[in-house]
């Protein structure tokens, strides 16, 4: 009941961004939808619910045990998400990303204007869950949906004070900047870029 909550929440904040992003003005006088691929966006809602409802799900199974995080723990707990990720990218033709600005995967790293205009904007608003933009990346037009990360308590295992870190994380990852967060941080978020030619970039991918 509480996901079924959260996405129709995410939807409303949707398409309450909606006219924010376009302006009434715009709205008004275009005879054009306001959000081209209207369906693939609530589709890229209700997925990346599911996506963070399965890293909710794999990092309770840290909580109340005394045991040391270890390699195999991350292969169990995070791997399977970024795995998940990497699945809805090429089933649906879109791009999902997690980006942190504190990240530990350098892959995660915020790398244009648009990740650090969507950070800062969950950073100063932190009631909100979600919200779309209408973007160009890599030279394709499209509609970007960004969905706030939170840090929770089976979080702080891997993610607490930077000197609890388990060694395996001090040794193979030097540069990581994954630390120090408290229950309820910002921890990142999810970016899904859903192309304006849907269609061909589904065929694209499949073929």
């Amino acid at each position: 009941m509480q996901t079924l909550y959260r996405r129709i929440l995410n939807f409303i904040l949707v398409m309450g961004v909606t006219l924010l992003s376009v302006g009434w003005n715009q709205a008004i006088a275009s005879a054009a939808p306001i959000i081209p691929n209207a369906n693939e966006l609530a589709h890229a809602v209700q997925e990346i619910e599911s996506l963070d409802a399965m890293r909710t799900g794999l990092a309770s199974s840290l909580e109340g045990s005394t045991e040391v995080p270890t390699k195999q723990t991350m292969k169990e707990v995070c791997r399977p998400v970024g795995m998940r990720a990497i699945q809805l990218s090429q089933e649906n033709g879109w791009q999902v990303k997690q980006i942190a600005k504190k990240y530990r995967n350098p892959d995660h790293a915020p790398n244009n204007l648009h990740d650090i205009i969507g950070l800062a904007k969950f950073n100063q608003e932190p009631e909100l869950i979600g919200f779309w933009d209408r973007e160009t990346l890599d030279k394709q037009m499209g509609t970007r949906y960004y969905r706030r990360i939170e840090v929770e308590a089976s979080c702080l295992a891997c993610h607490g004070l930077k000197d609890s870190r388990p060694q395996f994380i001090k040794d193979g990852y030097p540069q990581d900047l994954a630390y120090d967060f408290n229950v309820g941080d910002l921890r990142g978020m999810y970016a899904v870029f859903i192309p304006d030619n849907i269609q061909k970039a589904i065929q694209d991918a499949t073929n």
